[in-house]
């Protein structure tokens, strides 16, 4: 196998394609044909990145998944949201999936004292507008193991995600995870005091 054949995500296969700094929001879809669940988002998208982590949807045949996030109230169920539903309720994301077509809308986190409230989760990839933010790197590279990848494919993993841009991590990036570390020592404090 050679990193050409290693399909990662279908929307970064054939290279990035940059996002648009004044684009607006628009709309996602699910995949069902007849009453599909859309979801508006105003504004742009951030964070985006490809995920290997098990949890997260990915379209047939990816390795990864593709997600980024938006301001909490910057997403609004526009169409057929009485066929959303918790994939997982213990989750701390709880991802929002269709219960026809089984593709998730959007994830969000309930609990008010995790660095991420506030944002939701989504794939940008189920919108036919274009000028979303661009995936930035690759989080939980690992982890496609634990969804079939063998281990011995790994180094050519991570040599097509550089080669299309695409820093691998076994984790969140760097600048992400500094915001976690800050808003656990902020967490500390306030408890301290």
């Amino acid at each position: 196998m050679n990193d050409q054949t290693i399909r990662i995500h279908p929307s970064v296969d054939t290279g990035i394609r940059h996002g648009d700094p004044a684009f607006a929001g628009g709309r996602l879809h699910c995949n069902c044909a007849e009453n599909p669940v859309e979801i508006t988002i105003t504004g742009n998208t951030a964070h985006n990145h490809v995920c290997g982590c098990t949890k997260c949807w990915k379209p047939s045949g990816a390795l990864f998944s593709m997600v980024a996030v938006v301001p909490r109230d910057n997403l609004q169920v526009t169409a057929n949201g009485d066929k959303l539903r918790v994939v997982d309720p213990a989750a701390t994301i709880q991802r929002h999936a269709c219960r026809d077509c089984g593709v998730h809308m959007f994830g969000r986190i309930e609990n008010k004292d995790h660095p991420f409230y506030g944002l939701d989760f989504v794939h940008t990839e189920l919108s036919d507008e274009e000028g979303w933010s661009a995936p930035e790197f690759a989080a939980f590279v690992s982890s496609i193991i634990e969804s079939g990848a063998s281990p011995d494919m790994m180094p050519a993993v991570r040599a097509r995600l550089r080669e299309l841009g695409l820093e691998p991590y076994d984790c969140l990036s760097p600048p992400l995870m500094d915001l976690i570390a800050a808003h656990v020592a902020k967490s500390r404090s306030a408890m301290a005091a």
